[in-house]
């Protein structure tokens, strides 16, 4: 199934015209589907699969569609909702409507039409939660230039989709790893690919300090950003200008709700992630990140591609949901971690981005 497939869940309790409806959905209108038969699970449902929209019976035992759509309507009252019955009443139909249900059907359905109308209202459903999603201003921290598009490349890729707002700071210039002028000049590519405000400083490569300049550094860019969620080094680094960064970025950032750390190929065994971020869809938009840093290509084994692919599935086995996935160590987190999950076209919201444990 696409990771832009319609989500639908389908609540009628009886077994064989949840599982037909549920078939011509998918097979013929290219859904995914949840198909329940127990209504008083609805509502955990539509709050673990975040459906584009709900398709419901009337007549079911515990909870009518009617009394369904008023429990729902109280949490998301933009969630589309089709109601089908096999009834044909005028009552029904008026009940429905007070109910306010965005369709009402009646059984047998023709399946084009059943088709046609999920979808309509699923655009709808999706535009609605998406006009309502709160965007998120993100700041990742890095100690040198590609540091940040390698740890979480893919998550801020997903973030940018998502509208939010992305801001790098890179708080060196690379000096040990190639010329400054040819880092700076890519790391304003990466950032302008990326859709990304870029803030570039000048610290010493290698002699990066956990204290002073750089703690007042973040804490400016933290004050104009406004951050909701910060990612940064892992404190199990062998890189001393990684540990010091993220020692910075934790004094720095104290205020700000989620603060997550990534990987980089520098992370020793210690390095041990709780979450792990699906970037299906985004991996080859890493890459193309990473290609931005052509000063580093040939010295630097961990930019090649097939390495980028090979460890972003690697981390996918953590995952129940994903193929791909960017792990990260909590330092503190107030919301789910996946972009994806907010916006629903996949499984696993980018830290209030992603993840799976």
């Amino acid at each position: 199934m696409g990771a832009d497939a319609y989500r639908v869940l389908v609540v009628d309790d009886d077994p064989d015209v949840a599982l037909y409806t549920s078939t011509v959905l998918e097979r013929r209108g290219g859904c995914e589907v949840r198909a329940i038969t127990d209504p008083t699970l609805a509502r955990a449902a539509v709050d673990e699969f975040r459906p584009d929209v709900v398709v419901t019976d009337i007549e079911m035992p515990g909870m009518s569609g009617l009394q369904l759509i008023e429990l729902l309507r109280a949490d998301q009252p933009d969630l589309p909702v089709v109601v089908m019955t096999a009834h044909v009443s005028v009552d029904y139909a008026v009940g429905a409507l007070r109910s306010q249900a965005d369709e009402f059907l009646v059984k047998p359905i023709a399946s084009a039409d059943l088709i046609s109308i999920v979808q309509r209202l699923a655009v709808k459903g999706r535009a609605n939660r998406e006009a309502a999603r709160p965007r998120e201003y993100v700041l990742a921290v890095g100690a040198h230039p590609d540091d940040v598009e390698l740890g979480v490349g893919g998550i801020l890729a997903a973030h940018r989709d998502a509208g939010d707002t992305v801001v790098i700071l890179t708080m060196s210039r690379g000096a040990r790893g190639g010329e400054p002028e040819d880092r700076q000049g890519e790391s304003l590519r990466s950032a302008e690919l990326l859709g990304a405000r870029l803030f570039l400083e000048d610290l010493t490569d290698t002699e990066i300090t956990s204290s002073g300049p750089t703690i007042a550094i973040i804490e400016r860019v933290i004050k104009q950003v406004n951050p909701s969620i910060v990612y940064t080094h892992s404190i199990h680094d062998r890189h001393q200008d990684h540990r010091a960064v993220h020692e910075a970025v934790v004094v720095a950032a104290r205020g700000v709700d989620t603060v997550a750390c990534f990987q980089s190929p520098s992370a020793t065994v210690d390095f041990r992630p709780s979450r792990f971020v699906s970037i299906d869809g985004y991996v080859e938009r890493k890459i193309e990140l990473l290609q931005c840093f052509q000063s580093q290509a040939n010295i630097r084994k961990y930019l090649e591609p097939d390495l980028v692919m090979a460890t972003a599935r690697y981390w996918s086995r953590f995952s129940s949901s994903s193929d791909n996935c960017e792990p990260l160590e909590i330092v503190r987190d107030v919301d789910d971690l996946s972009v994806q999950s907010r916006t629903r076209p996949s499984a696993s919201r980018p830290a209030r981005a992603g993840g799976d444990t």
